[in-house]
């Protein structure tokens, strides 16, 4: 059985000062707390987009669980959900992008 992710992509924010301040301070905490069955968070912030002036989106989040069941199970638990909407709340530039995928790992 594979792994699953979520992936939550951000907008850039009208202010990112702002944004950052309750990612930080807010959203990344409920995260680590309220996401059961979660066995890695990744908080990427993106640095740029090669050949674009700006990049199309500010953070990208991966939150891994050890099966697709998990991910589904966390996403529709009450703790899945509030953080899910506070994800929407804390995103000035626009509603993010959520993805789920399956996970395959490659290491060299």
């Amino acid at each position: 059985m594979n792994a699953a992710k979520l992936i939550v992509m951000y907008p850039t924010p009208a202010d990112v000062a702002v944004f950052e301040r309750r990612y930080a301070q807010e959203h990344v905490p409920m995260a680590v707390e309220k996401l059961a069955g979660k066995i890695r968070f990744d908080a990427n912030l993106i640095a740029s987009a090669p050949g674009r002036e700006q990049a199309p989106y500010h953070r990208i989040a991966e939150v891994y669980f050890p099966s697709m069941k998990a991910l589904e199970d966390c996403l529709s638990s009450p703790g899945g959900q509030e953080t899910a909407a506070h994800a929407v709340e804390i995103s000035s530039g626009g509603a993010p992008l959520f993805l789920i995928a399956e996970v395959e790992t490659f290491i060299f």
